[in-house]
């Protein structure tokens, strides 16, 4: 059994086939899924969806290319529904400098607020760190060290880098890169990480494992992460996995939560989009 540790459920590629791809993670050995929030509407999909199902977790939080309006408003609202019990940590968030990135400064203001929230509510956090690793790393250490800091999410830093960021109580997670065949830099890291600081992912829709590069990813694909990393401890699937579980259930604080799907009544913003989407197809 196995944690997909992020994954974004409520991605348009993913929501309309979400029933089957949860069947695929059930029958594949996948007993939760982290639904990170990228925005204030992803976020509340990704609660919604908790709250639907036993397998999915939720997290809430503002990615940095999607800082639009850095309103008050918004910040209240991300922290009223980290309160909800099936919210387990704060994010994704964190610093990317793809294409020059112009609006570093407002990236930087985000990502403090946002690790002062999460601190506030003693939640872990999602990191995104992407071509953004010196900044990344220098405003984790003014955030400062604490017990279950967060995740290092699809990591793709040095060993060094790695370790710094072990220093400050973060996990280290890999996701469909370590399979790729030209990723043996990012193979060598993930050998140096402590196991008991290991998680595995997906970041579904994206970043699909080999053997299914370029496809549409999916949690139950965690399985190829987590052998490829099974295989450079010199072990195998079914001894390594509950490493990675039993990290996943430490740094989130999981329980069981009762039932197999649990149901809301009442009308909600996923029927609206699936309306949507029906109405626009009978419209085509």
């Amino acid at each position: 059994m196995l944690i997909d540790s992020h994954a974004h459920l409520q991605d348009p590629e993913l929501l309309p086939d979400l029933e089957a791809v949860l069947a695929r993670a059930q029958a594949a050995g996948v007993e939760g899924i982290i639904c990170a929030g990228y925005d204030l509407t992803s976020s509340k999909l990704a609660v919604e969806l908790a709250g639907r199902y036993a397998s999915v977790w939720a997290a809430v939080g503002l990615h940095p290319e999607n800082l639009a309006s850095l309103e008050a408003e918004t910040f209240a609202e991300l922290a009223r529904l980290a309160q909800h019990p099936r919210v387990v940590a704060w994010g994704e968030i964190g610093l990317d400098y793809v294409n020059g990135a112009p609006d570093r400064d407002r990236q930087k203001e985000a990502f403090r607020r946002q690790l002062v929230q999460a601190r506030a509510l003693n939640l872990p956090v999602i990191i995104h760190d992407r071509e953004a690793h010196a900044d990344t790393l220098a405003i984790l250490k003014e955030a400062g060290p604490r017990p279950r800091a967060g995740v290092m999410h699809c990591f793709s830093g040095s060993a060094a880098f790695a370790q710094e960021c072990l220093a400050l109580g973060y996990y280290i997670s890999f996701a469909g890169p370590v399979t790729f065949k030209n990723a043996r830099r990012v193979r060598e890291v993930a050998a140096t990480i402590p196991v008991e600081r290991l998680l595995c992912e997906t970041d579904s829709p994206y970043l699909s494992p080999e053997p299914y590069r370029g496809q549409r990813n999916e949690p139950a694909r965690v399985l190829e992460v987590a052998g490829r990393l099974a295989a450079l401890f010199g072990e195998t699937l079914p001894t390594f996995a509950p490493h990675l579980t039993a990290n996943a259930r430490r740094l989130f604080g999981l329980e069981a939560f009762p039932g197999d799907s649990l149901r809301r009544p009442g009308h909600t913003i996923l029927e609206d989009l699936r309306e949507g989407e029906e109405h626009a197809r009978e419209v085509r």
